[in-house]
């Protein structure tokens, strides 16, 4: 994700930061009792706060509580505030005068926040209650009327006008009570004489002591005062002051001085000794956090100072002398606390949304915070930061209160979850810290298509395969998550020679994993495209697409088929072969053909059986029977061949043949028959019209040539040729495999005469060319790159053109006789097939004489490898090879 930098930056916080501050906008207050049951309502807060009820579930309504507990709790369908836990104010506030919590109301699309502040009003649910059920009190009967006599105050938890209102005292002769107040509001009693005392008329007294409260209706507590008139003593001891004010740290340690109280007694001996100890209303709590020696007079610490529970207490002492009818003298010691910072922040989160969708746009809110500390002053000033590479911030909604809000766009493929560790930090010196992890853990958008591990896929399959045999296994990634990268894969309609995809192959859509259907077969079906999509699962769903390519490679499955000497009705074909031929005649030609591709369909051709071995051989390459020596009289006149044809596959296949042979004087003369000559077994009859204007455009092409060459000649003054229509001139070019493709369409598509030699090919046209053209081909039985070199226009020794008019005239009219359906049939082979059968026509008996005798002056001394040079000076490396007519032809 692409993040804003520079100056946008900062506008975009801003803006950011105003859309917080508008979006807090309203403050409500209710006030409920303490001690309410669960349900107990409190408010339509969706009413106050106005609001529409039917919004609030879908605006993520919610309460966020600044205490641990949760004391209230929304009903969204009614918008109606309700007591969720019972409210003890005791327990909340303790005696505060003041109680009550802070709610923060979270809505959001747009987010809103509203602060509620939930009063806790006290109920008079406590008594006033002593500490002990009855206590002593001595006093000398030498008290004067007006003495002072501190009691045991009472306990009520309860505030305001449901705290202790009054103490009473029951009827008696000689005390009343003086209720006294404290600088907290608290009040306490002191037992004042009235009437001078007698011990020898009366030397204790009891009494009651009532504490009541000011609750409706009022609640008291009572203890037993038991008087004891003790003998005179003169003096009583007298403090220093009567109001001591110091300071003590907060968290002082156990044992520390206070204050050292001292009091004096004018009286002497035990009279003047005198003993410390808390006034008899001095509270539980001073009582344990304080002790007085009673030797010394120093306060000391007792228990913990805590400065967040008590900010100051009110010591009372008393001190006595240990003469009878010793007289108790008071003081009081205001303590003050100090604070210090000693309290870590608080942290409480609520209302945390996770996970969070990653395309939440920025300003999400993800969690509500609220902090708190028990110091005060700067100790209890937090602050809150989180890190800054996250892409989160921290918006301060109200004191003490935090939103936690995207700031980015979140990537959940670059990270799946953050650990956001908050730090709240006080204000104290030195600070305290607390720091808190929050987990936010970001959900999956479908925002990611499937990948392929490759752009395009090439599988091989080996012909004949089973069906349902596994042909390749494709894997997509999504880097999305649970259903969104859940992948099915499913092939693309499409057709294949007509057929469905469907048909062919099959994929299954949880693995990948593509099937055949049918097995295939390399010599009709070689290769196909199918394409493969992978769909997650996602909504919407997405999608990507990968070709793949299937090669079906050739198996050694087909025989060779023998399509020359094929025996009619049972019988053996047969050759003859004249007594007088010299060694290297060409008696026949075996032609096979092999289906398959590849060296599956090279063919070699072999000699089984002979009569006589020593007689004929056969071209391992060619299939050419030919004579190894010369015949004799003595040589058999019928001769039986068993002929072998093989191919090159693993393992091979093979088919034979017998051919029979026999010895005859002479061949008779006549026109060779040329009608079983064929170039090609197919041709497609919709070439014709493409023959027809092929013929047209060479022979046209052809006599332009000429004109301009001859026009060049004569402008150059050269002499012409009177013993032709035309001049002589030669022309070379050698033309490679792909140069003579586009040559042999042009002998396929014109109507031209073509005769074969050893050295060169003649080439007349049905009378559309006034001369003979002449091609010379280099080319050997093993090579697949045969080149041709073609001589245009060729000249002949006229002496040659006269002496073999007849031959010429032969081959002419024959080959002008070919049927035009095998000549399209024979097209109609694919012409970028590799095959190394050898589709040959075959010489008949009548065309082979008619031929030996025209090549016997032209094919002398091309039985050796060995460079020929034409009458042109042009060369060109001969093996021993025979013409063919196969490939280059098609």
């Amino acid at each position: 994700m692409k993040r804003l930098s520079g100056k946008w930056h900062v506008v975009y916080y801003l803006a950011l930061f105003m859309y917080f501050l508008d979006a807090v906008w309203g403050q409500i207050r209710y006030s409920i009792p303490e001690e309410l049951e669960h349900g107990a309502f409190v408010g339509n807060i969706a009413e106050d706060l106005g609001l529409d009820l039917d919004k609030l579930s879908a605006r993520r309504f919610r309460i966020v509580s600044g205490t641990k507990k949760q004391y209230v709790e929304v009903n969204l369908e009614n918008g109606v505030l309700f007591v969720n836990e019972r409210i003890d104010r005791e327990e909340l506030c303790e005696q505060s005068l003041s109680c009550s919590f802070h709610l923060q109301v979270v809505i959001e699309n747009p987010l809103e926040l509203y602060r509620v502040e939930m009063e806790i009003l006290d109920v008079n649910d406590n008594s006033p209650n002593f500490p002990w059920t009855e206590f002593n009190l001595d006093i000398s009967e030498s008290s004067a009327p007006g003495s002072r006599f501190p009691l045991e105050s009472a306990q009520d938890l309860d505030v305001g006008s449901n705290s202790l209102r009054t103490y009473l005292l029951s009827v008696n002769e000689h005390f009343f009570l003086d209720i006294q107040t404290r600088s907290d509001g608290s009040k306490f009693a002191e037992l004042v004489l009235q009437n001078p005392l007698d011990r020898e008329q009366q030397s204790a007294h009891q009494m009651v002591l009532t504490a009541v409260d000011g609750g409706a209706p009022e609640r008291s507590g009572t203890v037993q005062i038991d008087i004891t008139v003790l003998d005179a003593n003169d003096n009583a001891p007298v403090f220093d002051q009567s109001f001591y004010r110091v300071r003590l740290a907060e968290n002082a340690p156990k044992g520390t001085v206070v204050i050292k109280l001292n009091a004096s007694d004018l009286d002497e001996g035990s009279n003047a000794d005198i003993s410390y100890s808390f006034s008899g209303h001095a509270p539980i709590k001073v009582r344990q956090l304080f002790s007085v020696d009673s030797e010394t007079g120093e306060i000391k610490v007792k228990g913990v100072i805590d400065y967040e529970k008590t900010r100051m207490h009110e010591i009372y002492v008393q001190a006595k002398d240990k003469g009878p009818s010793a007289v108790a003298v008071h003081c009081k010691v205001l303590v003050s606390v100090l604070d210090k910072n000693d309290n870590l922040p608080e942290v409480i989160l609520t209302s945390v949304s996770t996970p969070v969708q990653e395309d939440a746009p920025p300003g999400t809110v993800i969690a509500v915070i609220s902090v708190m500390d028990k110091d005060s002053g700067e100790n209890g000033n937090v602050d809150c930061e989180i890190p800054h590479h996250v892409p989160f911030q921290l918006h301060s909604s109200f004191k003490n209160y935090y939103t936690l809000v995207t700031c980015d766009f979140l990537d959940r493929e670059a990270v799946a979850e953050y650990n956001i560790t908050l730090t709240a930090r006080d204000m104290g010196s030195p600070p305290l810290f607390t720091r808190k992890t929050i987990l936010v853990q970001v959900s999956d958008v479908n925002d990611n298509t499937p990948n392929f591990k490759q752009p395009s896929y090439t599988v091989y399959l080996t012909e004949n395969n089973a069906p349902g045999a596994s042909i390749c296994a494709l894997t997509a990634l999504d880097p999305d998550s649970g259903q969104n990268a859940y992948l099915s894969y499913s092939v693309l309609e499409g057709d294949i020679h007509g057929m469905p995809v469907s048909t062919y192959v099959s994929v299954n859509s949880d693995n990948g994993n593509i099937y055949a259907l049918r097995s295939f077969d390399h010599e009709q079906l070689k290769n196909f495209q199918i394409t493969v999509q992978a769909q997650d699962a996602g909504f919407p769903p997405l999608s990507s697409n990968v070709t793949v390519n299937i090669f079906i490679l050739d198996q050694n499955d087909n025989a060779p088929v023998i399509v020359s000497h094929v025996p009619q009705n049972g019988t053996a074909p047969s050759e003859t072969v004249p007594r007088s031929v010299d060694a290297g005649y060409l008696v026949t030609k075996i032609s096979a053909e092999d289906a398959d591709a590849g060296q599956n369909s090279r063919l070699f051709y072999e000699m089984l059986q002979a009569t006589d071995p020593s007689l004929f051989s056969i071209a391992l390459y060619t299939g050419e029977i030919r004579t190894i020596r010369q015949l004799v009289e003595k040589d058999p006149t019928r001769h039986r061949l068993v002929i072998l044809v093989k191919d090159n596959g693993q393992p091979p296949l093979s088919a034979t043949v017998s051919i029979i042979l026999s010895v005859v004087d002479s061949l008779p003369d006549s026109p060779p028959d040329l009608g079983d000559l064929s170039l090609s077994p197919h041709h497609s009859t919709n070439f014709t019209l493409y023959l027809i204007v092929s013929l047209g455009a060479v022979s046209f092409t052809f006599l332009v040539a000429i004109i301009v060459l001859v026009a060049v000649r004569r402008l150059k003054g050269r002499p012409s040729n009177k013993e032709s229509k035309f001049p002589s001139i030669s022309c070379c070019c050698c033309c490679s495999r792909s140069e003579i493709s586009t040559t042999t369409e042009v002998f396929k598509k014109s109507n031209l005469n073509v005769r074969m030699s050893t050295g060169a090919s003649e080439v007349n046209s049905n009378g559309a060319l006034p001369q003979v053209y002449c091609y010379k081909m280099c080319l050997t039985p093993e090579s697949s790159k045969s080149d041709f070199m073609f001589l245009k226009p060729c000249s002949p020794v006229m002496s040659v053109q006269q002496n073999n008019a007849k031959s010429t005239d032969y081959l002419t009219s024959g080959w002008s006789a070919l049927d035009h359906n095998e000549l399209s049939n024979k097209r109609a082979a694919t012409p970028n097939e590799l095959k190394y059968s050898n589709k040959d026509w075959t010489w008949t008996n009548n065309q082979r004489n008619s031929a030996y005798k025209y090549s016997s002056a032209n094919m002398e001394g091309t039985f050796s490898r060995q460079p020929k040079f034409d009458s042109d000076g042009f060369s060109c490396s001969v093996a021993p090879q025979y013409w063919t007519w196969g490939n280059h032809m098609n």
